[in-house]
């Protein structure tokens, strides 16, 4: 390995990367395999390219090409060299509006192609549902299609002409009438062509096998379309030019509901006369909630286009009036429809979960029959699925009988592994008597290479073996694929996991307590390396901000999951390629929500950085700013704080205090309050006013040492709304809610003082027995309210969602901590549950800001959307995250990426504001950010309805 990375660094101009890390991020796609790679290139331009192959070629070394790595048959992983072309061959090298055509090179992201032809009134056609990351090189190496493809076809449809790079470093421009075709190729057809013509099924979606009647001489011998789908096995694509084609300016979507799947399935193949866009089904198992949808259980959605909205809605009701429906609904909102949309497109992932929550797993992921076949064939596979005690949920492109699913395989012991085997083997027979295809959209890859001879018969995957032979005679491109394939039980990734729960502090709820059914649940769907947010999404900041694998969610599962494997990461917890590739997750809790599957980095990070430290000196800024809680109480109990901010300002003395915590030198040391939110509240008489339900104001850290107006104006909101406020206790023993008083002199002198604290800072930093040892002492301290029915008013969000989720999850022996849990609101919710007649000032201004990440991920902003709305807030928050996010932006070393998440939605939403717009940041970390990168003043809601008050 070392001569053939020697050879590729002199070679190449591009990263050549065999560290582990490299190696780890490379060893899966989005399938149930796992083959670790020598290494991986990224290679430049086409001369890269070519390098790669000549050394390889050299050292009898197999190549492997890889765009987003969202292949679902496992066609991605090998066990060579693998090139990414997301880093580099990128780009979009021309569009022509008039000749409807774009040029391309393969790692480009289907999404920037769309949104350099939609000026034009253009789109690429197919449109699979992980547009947001895969990339052009993939989805014709697949030949993907997508949700459009009843209109448009599939990605062969829409391919012109490719540049490809044969094994032996031959340069082709592959087209119709044999254009580009290597030697050999036109007489190996024209010796087969009784077979091409009656040997390939007719089918809308059938991407099994090459697609070598493509060659035939009635089709035009296209030998470019004739690739397409050979997933890296025949050459590598360097170049495309691909056809556009005109994109509706309307659109509507109908959404039809049946009674199952079944009936959905069987009504498909009647509205395809009707000239739709879509014909995309999905059952309710796979809804988290049908809000928003017809009734019914399973739906189709249908989509039409037209010049007008009207015309559209014209042909959507027309659709709907011959559709025999349970219930119907049209759509004609673009952001009605996006918002149906996301419910199909997170079905990839969604549906790697059962309902009950237990784990599914692709492998037979998209089978595709004549559409006509579809009903009938959906329920002999619901009679061998329970034949096998298997379950699955169908979805998919039912216009084209395209069916994707999950099936909860057993995929760990050997029992389970045997029955995949059999399942999958009876499947194939079922879906070739329906006449049907083993693969209608993400190709064989291993999944189901084996199964080929089923389907096409021993002599025509014979042809294909000597089609592979004519394009590539030492079988150095992606080898085991399509041809000689690898068994379809091998190279499970799950195979090398540990099979006794790693021993971890957090409960993992939702994965029965096992840290290895955590990291699973990453598929690699990588729904977190799109490279733009759109609307609320948070996730993921890093990746955004880097581009790099190793900074996005599921490059961090990754090695996470190979941490847990032991064979490429073999220092386990002590990690240093997982500690990096962590230091910069901002611990958004981004990923708890907008993942498909709901992998939560933030709380691995904090897992990880547990076990990494542990009996060991902790960088610095984990003791400055993980131990702030202790400090900044330090330092009012002294009542310094008046010093500590002058010594603060003198620069000299600050440049060395950060150093010496650990803190970035571009960063201004937060300004500590003169008098805190407690000693205000005491002062101010410290009971509850009378009347009114009882709502304990939590006095988070932040709040009571930095921003203690925001506490003071979250009381006059409450009172305002006719609620009685108090404090948490302070006295464990005997302590009445709010007085922070006791009982008795007696109880005086046995209880023993204290604060409530979420414990944030602590998680956060990965030091989870302080933390346990805080949440304890603030569940004792809490003792009085739990007593009570009064809700818990957290202003700080990630200190809301530290309480919501952190402190349930690591005290998850501890039931009060589960109570504590289901008592907190924000303060919009607690307005709206227990003040729900109460009216907001009217404040009549526009609004702009964030909303916190963790109030996205956690939390939730609906209440507070209807509160801001009916205080006269106008306009809509912003997504992503600030990148301060606590203790990270202000870590050295973190500024760059810190600012970078900034300037993606938070700071130009902030520069664009109308005059006299309200700048809302409910999070401490958001409001810092804003005033040291803007110069911007962020208030909290409460602040600003405060102030609406007088």
């Amino acid at each position: 390995m070392t001569d053939l990375e020697a050879a590729l660094r002199r070679a190449v101009r591009g990263e050549v990367g065999f560290d582990t890390t490299s190696r780890a991020l490379t060893t899966m796609d989005a399938s149930n395999y796992r083959r670790v790679p020598l290494g991986a290139v990224a290679p430049r331009d086409a001369d890269d390219v070519a390098a790669v192959l000549e050394v390889c070629r050299e050292h009898g070394v197999p190549v492997v090409a890889r765009g987003g790595g969202t292949s679902i048959a496992g066609q991605a992983t090998g066990t060579g060299v693998v090139l990414d072309f997301t880093r580099h061959m990128n780009r979009l090298v021309g569009i022509d509006p008039q000749a409807r055509t774009a040029v391309v090179q393969p790692g480009l992201v289907l999404d920037r192609l769309q949104d350099a032809a939609a000026p034009h009134g253009l789109r690429f056609g197919p449109d699979p549902s992980t547009h947001s990351r895969c990339t052009l090189g993939g989805m014709i190496g697949n030949n993907s299609c997508g949700s459009h493809s009843v209109a448009w076809g599939t990605t062969a449809d829409s391919v012109r002409e490719l540049s490809v790079l044969t094994a032996r470093g031959r340069r082709l421009r592959l087209g119709q009438e044999w254009a580009g075709a290597p030697e050999g190729l036109r007489e190996l057809v024209d010796g087969e062509l009784a077979r091409l013509r009656t040997g390939f099924p007719d089918l809308p979606r059938r991407i099994s096998g090459y697609a070598l009647d493509a060659l035939l001489p009635e089709r035009g011998a296209d030998v470019a379309r004739s690739f397409c789908g050979s997933e890296g096995t025949l050459g590598v694509l360097t170049e495309a030019v691909v056809g556009l084609v005109e994109s509706p300016r309307a659109r509507a979507l109908a959404v039809l509901g049946y009674a199952d799947e079944a009936g959905a399935a069987e009504a498909a193949a009647g509205l395809l006369p009707l000239g739709p866009l879509t014909v995309e089904g999905m059952a309710v198992d796979l809804v988290p909630s049908t809000e928003g949808l017809p009734r019914g259980g399973a739906w189709l959605f249908v989509e039409t286009g037209g010049d007008t909205e009207a015309e559209a809605r014209t042909r959507a009701e027309a659709v709907v009036r011959a559709a025999d429906v349970v219930d119907a609904l049209v759509v004609t909102d673009p952001g009605g429809q996006r918002t149906l949309w996301r419910i199909r497109e997170d079905a990839s992932g969604t549906a790697t979960r059962m309902p009950d929550g237990s784990e599914a797993w692709p492998g037979w992921e998209d089978c595709a029959v004549p559409p006509a076949r579809l009903g009938g064939y959906l329920r002999d596979f619901r009679r061998l699925l329970t034949a096998h005690e298997l379950r699955g949920t169908p979805y998919g492109h039912f216009g084209d009988g395209c069916i994707h699913v999950r099936i909860d395989f057993d995929l760990l012991s050997e029992a389970g592994v045997a029955r995949f085997r059999r399942f999958s083997q009876e499947l194939a027979d079922v879906v070739v008597a329906h006449g049907g295809s083993l693969s209608g959209e993400h190709g064989d890859g291993q999944a189901r290479a084996e199964l080929l001879p089923r389907m096409y018969g021993a002599e025509t995957v014979a042809l294909f073996e000597r089609a592979k032979a004519v394009w590539d005679p030492d079988d150095l491109l992606n080898p085991g694929m399509l041809v000689r394939p690898a068994p379809l039980d091998a190279n499970l990734r799950f195979s090398v996991l540990p099979r006794e729960p790693v021993d971890v502090e957090f409960g993992y709820p939702s994965d029965g307590g096992d840290f290895s059914a955590a990291v699973r649940r990453c598929v690699g769907v990588a729904k977190c390396r799109t490279t733009s947010v759109s609307g609320a999404g948070v996730m993921c900041p890093s990746y955004r901000a880097t581009g790099e694998e190793a900074h996005s969610t599921r490059g961090r599962a990754r090695l996470l999951h190979e941490m847990l494997a032991g064979e490429l990461v073999t220092d386990g917890w002590r990690s240093t390629e997982v500690r990096d590739a962590l230091d910069l997750c901002l611990s958004c809790k981004g990923c708890r929500s907008d993942c498909p599957v709901e992998v939560d980095m933030a709380t691995y990070k904090a897992e990880f950085l547990h076990h990494h430290y542990a009996g060991r000196r902790r960088p610095a800024a984990h003791y400055a700013m993980g131990w702030l809680p202790v400090w900044l109480r330090w330092a009012a109990r002294t009542r310094t704080a008046p010093v500590v901010n002058a010594l603060a300002s003198v620069r000299p003395l600050a440049a060395v205090a950060k150093r010496l915590g650990g803190i970035a030198g571009e960063r201004e040391v937060p300004r500590l309050a003169g008098e805190t939110f407690s000693r205000w509240w005491r002062r101010r008489g410290g009971r509850p006013a009378e009347g009114g339900d009882l709502v304990v104001l939590w006095p988070d850290t932040f709040t009571e040492h930095l921003s203690p107006s925001v506490g003071r104006a979250a009381v006059r909101v409450l009172e305002a709304a006719g609620l009685r406020v108090a404090l948490p206790p302070t006295l464990r023993g005997g302590a009445v809610v709010g007085d922070g008083t006791s009982r008795s002199a007696l109880a005086l002198l046995t209880a023993r003082r204290g604060q409530v604290c979420c414990g944030l800072t602590y998680v956060s930093t990965g030091q989870l027995d302080r933390a346990r040892a805080v949440m304890r002492r603030t569940l004792d301290l809490m003792a009085p309210v739990l007593e009570t029915s009064a809700p818990v008013v957290v202003l700080e969000p990630s200190c809301a969602a530290a309480l919501r989720t952190d402190l349930p999850e690591l005290l998850h022996d501890d039931p009060r901590a589960a109570r504590l849990a289901a008592r907190v609101l924000t303060l919009a919710e607690a307005l709206e549950r227990h003040a729900p007649d109460w009216t907001p000032p009217q404040v009549n201004l526009p609004a702009v800001g964030q909303t916190h990440c963790h109030q996205h991920a956690v939390l939730g902003d609906a209440a507070d959307r209807r509160l801001r709305e009916s205080a006269g807030l106008a306009g809509e928050l912003s997504g992503g995250c600030c990148g301060l996010a606590g203790n990270f932006g202000f870590e050295a070393g973190h500024y760059e990426v810190s600012a970078a998440c900034a300037e993606e939605q938070l700071l130009p939403a902030v520069r664009e504001a109308p005059d006299g717009a309200v700048v809302l940041a409910d999070g401490f970390s958001c409001r810092t950010q804003l005033e040291q990168l803007a110069g911007v003043r962020g208030r909290h809601l409460a602040e600003v309805l405060a102030e609406g008050l007088e």
